[in-house]
Order: structure tokens, then C-alpha cells, then sequence
């Protein structure tokens, strides 16, 4: 039997969004009622607080995810590698938004349990010299946008020039949301059924 003291408070939900924006979050974003374009990304996504926060950007709406889908998407590199590199990009960064999502990722591109942790520990035990490189390459271009210890050199031997450019776009590309998710304290949604009306 459960002790009513031990059970949680009712998380404050939107009857609009129906969903958890949170308390933190700085800008609670665009309502897709009144924006056609963040509607049709949601109809893909579901409820998206990322989206809506840059909706106030229409032009940035709506060029990013061709970008995110250019250089995330099929290329030289495959998914399992783009996944681990921006979920330790993420990881580093303490994006706890693009980190929930990566997570999500990195396990649909087949990534064991024990491998996410490493990657989130920084272990790198249990993958190849290739993905070890890559991996400590993007946590050097997170900390400190430079080679700490020789690693573009390393690179060479695993990687060609076309993936070199797809696996800095995609160290970038995680610094970039992690750094706009950040900065606004953009908040991880939490899908939500609500069988009774909850007051604003």
C-alpha cells in the first residue's frame, strides 16, 4: 500500500500542450494553433518544446531541419557513429534535452546499454580504435575547440577527408543545440493523458 506522503505532486500541465513544459524554462514557445509550419514539424515529431522555442524564428524553423536531416541523415558516416558522437558532445555539454533525445537515438541505432555508458563516462571501453577517436575528438572540439592531444593526427588513419567535414558537422551540430537548449533551459517534454481538467 502506498503512503500518500511518498506519492508525488501532480507535475503542472498544459491543457493546450498537454504536455510538461517545466518550471525552468525561459521561453515557453510558439503555440502551433498559430503557426502552420511548427504544426506540420509536430505532426512528425509530436510535441516539440525545441521547435517551439525557435519558432519565434520563422526563417531558422524553417531551414533547420534540412540541416539537421543533411547532416545527420544517410552520408559517409553511419548512424550508429553520428548517434555516439552526439550523444558524448551532449553528454559533455550537460544538454539535458538533446541527451534524452541522443539516448532515444544511440539505442535505435543499436548501441548496447553498457556502450551508452561509456559514452556518458567517458570509459570508451568497449569500442573499436575508430569509434574511440572519434569519440575523444569530439569531446576535445566540446571542451576546448582545439586538438588537446594530437587527435586530428589519429583521425587520419580512420577516416577520409568527406568524413572528417560529416563527423565535424556533426560535432557541431550537437554543440549548437546543446548551446540553444542550454541557454534557454529548454525543457525535455513528457507526453501526458489527462483524464480531468487541470487548472492552468
Amino acid at each position: 500500500m502506498f503512503q500518500e506522503s511518498l506519492c508525488p505532486r501532480p507535475l503542472p500541465f498544459s491543457l493546450a500542450r498537454r504536455y510538461y513544459l517545466g518550471m525552468g524554462q525561459m521561453v515557453h514557445g510558439v503555440d502551433p494553433a498559430n503557426n502552420e509550419a511548427l504544426a506540420e514539424l509536430e505532426r512528425k515529431t509530436g510535441p516539440n518544446n525545441f521547435y517551439r522555442v525557435m519558432a519565434y524564428k520563422s526563417d531558422v524553423l524553417a531551414a533547420f531541419p534540412k540541416l539537421y536531416g543533411s547532416i545527420m541523415g544517410p552520408g559517409s558516416l553511419d548512424r550508429r557513429l553520428k548517434e555516439m558522437v552526439y550523444l558524448a558532445v551532449s553528454t559533455v555539454n550537460e544538454c539535458k534535452y538533446c541527451t534524452a533525445g541522443h539516448l532515444k537515438g544511440a539505442r535505435k541505432a543499436g548501441l548496447s546499454e553498457r556502450e551508452i555508458e561509456d559514452i556518458e563516462s567517458v570509459t570508451n571501453q568497449h569500442f573499436a580504435p575508430r569509434e574511440q577517436t572519434a569519440l575523444q575528438y569530439a569531446r576535445e572540439m566540446t571542451r576546448a575547440c582545439a586538438d588537446e592531444f594530437g587527435t586530428r593526427e589519429h583521425l587520419r588513419e580512420h577516416f577520409s577527408d568527406e568524413q572528417l567535414v560529416e563527423l565535424t558537422l556533426v560535432v557541431s551540430l550537437a554543440n549548437f543545440t546543446n548551446r540553444f537548449n542550454n541557454g534557454l533551459n529548454v525543457q525535455v517534454e513528457h507526453d501526458a493523458v489527462l483524464s480531468t481538467p487541470v487548472a492552468r
